[in-house]
């Protein structure tokens, strides 16, 4: 078995963090997992993936059933510190270790170390130049395309009530607080590319601790939480459900470079790949789920997907999904605020239907996703906006002596879309 350490690294929970994990048999198939050939999955409406043939794929399979029953023991360790710091303590003794050190956090508890040096262990398989060069092709769309898909992006973490179920339990992505976890989650991505923002002291890094802090607070509540059946759903929030939003940038770009018949990525393509598994990295994701060639990436994609039970509960999906549509995102920007709020909940709409939901309009209105002929009209019309300023820009930052110039428009206009994002908390209610 190849990923033998990461199965030991299951079979540890228990004893490394008993309070969470005791309860969790690490040998159960809880309900989610969809491992026979005639159960419902998520990959059923992928068109061109035989399913049968990644289920005839052991190693693969076993893999996701082990991501299946992983969580973040270190990060864990450190939210269960909850009730004697309380959240906004963790928090700002996690965002002094992030800027200052260790040191730096008075009586500083030992999670806190322990979560903080899990997070400076850069494995060797990191090359950080490629890192920061895929910062700086990556920043481009973070400035000029994630603004307007964003929302939509958001909404596709809410397609299978299995995955979404941890985050409804918190009740935190209901009314006003959903625009902010919009935002936040804008904001995190673009904290992970700005200059230096990967570096130790940057802000992405602190970005990556604050949201991992924020997804063990959620584990632990779910666990706590009458409603979580741990036979039904397993683990709240494994990585294999952290997987496909940390690599969704490289599946694009997967998908991109199959269909123009190549087997490889580009030089600049490969550089992207080395940021998104970085970043996994940060986020507490294991080099087992991190692949590094477009097949493979879209292959482990596939067969976590495969593996994912088909559930949509409307009480739970659809009730977050309506509640992400509704969201404002530009409260305080007057009339010209809310027209651009208008074009923007058009594009990012029809964006994740195109996306995510294979241009399923009738899947779409099933899920309360509702595209008016206006929505796809305003769509239309934004994308040679959208579309072609990044281009443009990608074309300057290929010229030399021009590049240097293209980056500094680019950062500019990344730090406003991120002070316009406002000032990320990364918390849930627990």
């Amino acid at each position: 078995m190849a990923h033998e350490a990461l199965v030991a690294q299951v079979r540890r929970q228990a004893e490394l963090l008993p309070q969470m994990y005791a309860r969790l048999d690490p040998e159960a198939i809880p309900e989610r997992l969809a491992l026979g050939p005639d159960d419902p999955s998520d990959l059923d409406v992928v068109q061109g993936v035989d399913r049968a043939e990644i289920l005839a794929d052991t190693d693969l399979v076993d893999l996701l059933v082990t991501a299946t029953r992983l969580g973040d023991v270190v990060a864990d360790a450190y939210a269960l510190l909850l009730p004697t710091y309380g959240m906004r303590g963790l928090v700002e003794m996690l965002r002094t270790a992030c800027r200052d050190g260790v040191d730096a956090v008075p009586d500083a508890p030992a999670e806190l170390r322990t979560f903080i040096a899990a997070m400076e262990a850069t494995p060797s398989w990191i090359d950080m130049d490629l890192v920061r060069e895929g910062a700086r092709w990556e920043r481009i769309e973070a400035a000029f395309v994630t603004p307007y898909v964003i929302r939509g992006a958001f909404l596709a973490t809410f397609l299978n009530a299995y995955a979404a179920l941890p985050m409804a339990l918190t009740g935190t992505l209901s009314g006003r607080t959903s625009g902010r976890r919009v935002k936040e989650t804008a904001s995190f991505f673009g904290a992970t590319v700005l200059p230096g923002g990967t570096d130790r002291t940057g802000p992405g890094f602190e970005a990556a601790a604050m949201v991992r802090l924020m997804h063990s607070s959620v584990r632990v509540h779910a666990l706590r939480s009458e409603k979580w059946d741990v036979t039904t759903h397993g683990l709240p929030i494994p990585q294999a459900d952290q997987m496909p939003a940390g690599m969704i940038n490289i599946a694009l770009t997967s998908m991109k470079v199959l269909r123009q018949g190549r087997t490889e990525f580009n030089a600049r393509e490969q550089a992207g790949v080395e940021l998104a598994r970085y970043r996994c990295f940060l986020l507490g994701l294991p080099d087992e789920l991190l692949p590094d060639s477009p097949t493979e990436v879209l292959r482990v994609l596939s067969a976590r997907a495969a593996t994912l039970r088909t559930a949509f509960d409307d009480d739970t999906c659809g009730a977050l999904v309506r509640s992400t549509l509704a969201a404002t995102l530009h409260p305080d920007a007057g009339r010209w605020g809310a027209v651009k709020e208008r074009w923007e909940r058009s594009f990012s709409t029809v964006t994740f239907v195109k996306a995510f939901l294979a241009d399923d309009y009738a899947r779409a209105a099933a899920m309360g996703v509702e595209v008016t002929r206006a929505d796809r009209a305003r769509a239309v019309a934004m994308l040679p906006l959208v579309i072609g300023r990044t281009l443009a820009v990608r074309g300057l930052s290929r010229v030399p002596g021009v590049e240097r110039l293209a980056d500094r428009y680019v950062v500019a206009t990344l730090e406003r879309r991120i002070r316009g994002y406002g000032h990320p908390e990364y918390t849930a209610r627990v």
